[in-house]
């Protein structure tokens, strides 16, 4: 039980490579770089999985798992411990981001190979996988939201890692400001946790809230407040309506820093702290509400978006947005271990979709315009046949993992008393939507003739570091979802019912009416078919039609221009918010504030101190006889106001 009473060990790992390969990587060869940036992260899967044997082997009643350190904040009767805990969440939470943040790793010594800052990026991915493995371990929400600042700030570093580049360190600025946005509402929510609770430590805060009545529908009380507060956190870290702008431009950023942070584990931060949350959240149906919609409103959203965009990188970024929304859904129906499977299943196929398309970048020499590929198929087979993996699980193809998860989402919108048939549409429409343009994506890469220039462009496979992650994650892609199979055939989910102690007891399909598993096969066969209809679509404008997506771009040029540039949201936000405020910075803060009222006390002073040192310097002209009619003139007023007391009752007596 070594690992349990020394939980720091694992995220301890990683920090301690951030930390050799920040200070001494420079100095070392590339070898070097990569034994320490890829042991350590290796090590942290390693003892993770140790750390999961020995929680297996714990009783029901020590679980979870609370194992506290030091106290690191006291002010009054207010503690935060640097505490650390294991239930069946963190477990799912630490093979993600310890698992796939390995296999990322070991992927980025071949991409970054060539790419000056090599050092620097490795620290800055074991920097990221350090505060993301404290997010999910930590054992109150203090704690959390450092691992939570601490992901924001890898990401900007990440983002930016070309900083050079304007348009990257836009774009990690972009992500950082934004996400504060969120982060002011994350923090007001723990403020009112401790003043309402006493503690802001998971197990006393999650049992006071237990015992609260559930608040009506209409009612903002203690607990929806909470709720919506901390929801304003998850919509910034996650992505949602109205928060999502700054992900697509975060693939500014190197192509495994996208695999890693904003597909497969920071960017689900946001559904993981509703997750954990989930006791506030039941016990405030509007709260519920607010998931539900926002969840379902951004994977239709999202999805229209991706159905336009030319770069391969940025129809991952809306997709990911798309299918976060998917798991935001399933939260506020209830189906709390619906979204994390969803989470589960998303990190291996988005995160080798990310990679497969660095595959293809990497044999292009850096093209990422789908409009620029074509006839990649036999030129990079193992990427091909890796990412059409992943495409089917996305799509939600039967027995692939993405359709036992998205199929659980899709049931529970529909047949959950949180859910209704206007957020099942809405998921179905985006089932439908995203497996339109991720075949899009498929067909424009691999398929017909070559549109990239055959002479510039000498494409081949990558190497095996980067080969090898990439057919390890199309077996979990295939695999992963295979613990929820049972369940379609009036059986046990497996996943669920290994998160069901953290989600207040088991709900498996035995618990359902007798026509519940009728009507799950049924609601998948829709899906199976929406997602067909998607592919066919796809298959007619992009192999069999090849010219009528550009005949109907003209033919419905609005609609097309519309969501081409996005809904222009962004230009948007940059008239109703960006302008003003910088308006405000440089005429009041700067021209009215600091140059009129700082500065211009400041320069006040100094210019009434040398106008008077002017005049009295002009005493001083260098003149004996102005000299001594001065000291006479001194004297007297010296005398006058020395002898003042003795003469005033004489002059008194004088008028």
């Amino acid at each position: 039980m070594l690992l349990l009473h020394h939980l720091w060990i694992i995220p301890a790992l990683p920090l301690l490579g951030a930390a050799l390969n920040g200070l001494f990587g420079a100095r070392w060869s590339k070898r070097e770089i990569d034994a320490v940036g890829v042991g350590t992260a290796g090590l942290a899967f390693a003892a993770a999985l140790e750390l999961i044997r020995e929680f297996s082997r714990l009783p029901a009643d020590q679980i979870p798992w609370v194992k506290p350190y030091f106290s690191w904040i006291i002010a009054g009767n207010f503690r935060a411990g640097f505490d650390l805990q294991i239930d069946q969440l963190t477990v799912v939470m630490l093979l993600v981001v310890t698992g796939v943040g390995w296999i990322i790793h070991i992927y980025s010594t071949g991409y970054m190979a060539h790419e000056g800052g090599y050092p620097r990026f490795f620290a800055y991915m074991n920097l990221f996988m350090f505060f993301m493995l404290v997010l999910v371990m930590a054992a109150n929400y203090p704690l959390l939201f450092v691992g939570w600042e601490g992901v924001g700030l890898s990401s900007y570093l990440l983002i930016g890692f070309y900083f050079l580049k304007k348009s990257a360190s836009d774009a990690g600025k972009k992500a950082f400001i934004v996400n504060r946005i969120g982060d002011f509402g994350f923090m007001l929510a723990i403020f009112l946790i401790f003043r309402t609770f006493g503690s802001a430590d998971f197990e006393p805060v999650f049992h006071g809230a237990a015992r609260m009545p559930v608040e009506s529908g209409g009612q903002i009380g203690l607990l929806t407040t909470i709720s919506l507060l901390l929801l304003a956190g998850a919509i910034g870290k996650s992505a949602q309506l109205p928060l999502y702008v700054w992900l697509p431009d975060a693939m500014e950023g190197p192509t495994p820093v996208s695999a890693l942070i904003h597909a497969a584990t920071m960017v689900t931060a946001g559904v993981y702290v509703v997750a954990r949350s989930h006791v506030f959240y039941l016990h405030a149906p509007m709260a519920m509400t607010a998931v539900a919609v926002i969840g379902g409103l951004t994977a239709l959203y999202a999805a229209t978006i991706g159905l336009v965009q030319t770069d391969i990188k940025r129809v991952l970024a809306y997709s990911t947005v798309s299918q976060l929304g998917y798991m935001f859904l399933a939260c506020g129906v209830g189906a709390f271990s619906a979204g994390i499977f969803h989470l589960f299943t998303h990190a291996f196929f988005k995160a080798l979709l990310f990679l497969a398309a660095g595959s293809v970048i990497h044999a292009l020499g850096g093209e990422q315009d789908l409009r620029r590929m074509g006839g990649l198929r036999q030129k990079i087979p193992w990427t091909y046949w890796t990412m059409l993996m992943a495409t089917l699980a996305i799509a939600g193809a039967p027995g692939l993992s993405g359709f036992f998860s998205k199929d659980t989402i899709l049931f529970q919108a529909r047949v959950s008393p949180y859910g209704s048939s206007l957020l099942w549409t809405l998921g179905l429409s985006a089932a439908l939507l995203t497996a339109f343009y991720m075949f899009r994506l498929v067909f424009l890469t691999f398929h017909g003739a070559p549109r990239y220039d055959a002479h510039a462009a000498h494409v081949h496979e990558p190497p095996k570091n980067m080969l090898v992650p990439l057919v390890v994650l199309a077996i979990f892609s295939v695999a992963g979802g295979w613990m929820a199979a049972p369940a379609l055939f009036g059986g046990v989910d497996y996943f669920e019912h290994y998160l069901a102690p953290v989600f207040e007891g088991p709900k498996t399909l035995e618990s359902l009416p007798v026509e519940g598993n009728g009507l799950e096969l049924l609601l998948a066969g829709v899906a199976v078919g929406v997602a067909a209809l998607g592919f066919l679509a796809a298959w007619w404008f992009y192999i069999r039609r090849p010219q009528t997506p550009e005949r109907l771009a003209e033919t419905i040029h609005a609609p097309y221009t519309l969501l081409f540039h996005k809904y222009y949201v962004d230009e948007l936000y940059d008239l109703l918010f960006v302008r003003p405020l910088v308006w405000a910075s440089t005429r009041l803060l700067w021209r009215v504030v600091d140059e009129g009222a700082v500065d211009g006390s400041v320069n006040g002073v100094a210019h009434t101190a040398r106008r008077l040192g002017d005049r009295v310097r002009r005493l001083h002209s260098g003149n004996t006889r102005s000299y001594a009619a001065w000291v006479v003139v001194g004297a007297v007023l010296f005398t006058t106001l020395f002898l003042w007391p003795l003469l005033r009752p004489l002059v008194w007596t004088v008028r």
